[in-house]
């Protein structure tokens, strides 16, 4: 079989032992939690998809064009989200010693929360995990008070009204909520605590965008506890034992 590694480090033991090697150039890595490393990976899968769609004929030259622009316009689309950084800085010292941070979300976000809930757990040491939004009333609503934030990733408006159930489910148990989703949707203005709205862009790409305020809000809960968000406690830059 053939192997194609997706790396960030040039001359690494995976990039010498693949077949074929896709470099993220995302740039060094200081710190030991990923973030850059993360959306540049899911950049170069997209890509790789793409060309893989085009050469077995299962998508346009028209719908790969347009995905193509669509990944271009990325960069300026974190950009905004980042100049709403204060508002995210905000949230974190409200929230920062709730007991259990909840995240929801459906298809793509579903990989999101996961994403999500181990960014906050590696650096700031708080207690969260990700859960598929339709499956939440099959166990881990049991777990959902007062003292719980649940974070809810809501980029397909196919699938809006679906989450907004979830929102409503949580916060009548007593749980803070706050929906990340896209903008134009108010859908949820009446039922969540906050919301923070990433640009609008095909739900496809739209983890690229999405994971941005999780990564932020991931950093200031760590700075508010004290805690060094370049060094999480056990945890090392390269894992060379099983």
């Amino acid at each position: 079989m053939k192997v194609i590694a997706i790396t960030n480090c040039v001359g690494s033991t995976v990039s010498r032992e693949a077949d074929y090697v896709i470099y993220t150039r995302a740039g060094a890595e200081i710190s030991v939690a990923s973030t850059k490393a993360y959306t540049t990976q899911l950049l170069c899968l997209y890509l790789l998809a793409l060309k893989a769609g085009m050469e077995r004929s299962t998508i346009s030259k028209e719908e790969y064009e347009k995905s193509l622009a669509a990944l271009e316009s990325v960069p300026q689309k974190i950009e905004e989200i980042l100049k709403n950084e204060s508002a995210v800085q905000k949230l974190a010292s409200h929230q920062f010693n709730k007991e259990k941070i909840f995240y929801i979300g459906r298809r793509f976000d579903s990989a999101s929360c996961l994403e999500s809930a181990l960014k906050l757990k590696e650096v700031s040491y708080m207690h969260s995990e990700a859960f598929a939004a339709g499956e939440l009333k099959h166990g881990p609503i049991a777990l959902v008070d007062k003292s719980t934030l649940v974070v809810a990733i809501a980029s397909d408006p196919e699938l809006y009204e679906k989450t907004k159930s979830n929102v409503v489910q949580v916060k009548t148990r007593g749980a803070y909520t706050l929906v990340i989703t896209q903008d134009g949707s108010e859908i949820f203005s009446d039922t969540a605590d906050e919301i923070m709205k990433i640009p609008s862009i095909d739900s496809a790409f739209a983890p690229m965008l999405t994971i941005i305020p999780a990564q932020l809000f991931a950093y200031y809960c760590a700075v508010l506890r004290g805690n060094d968000p370049d060094k999480p406690r056990n945890l090392a830059k390269s894992v060379t034992v099983e």
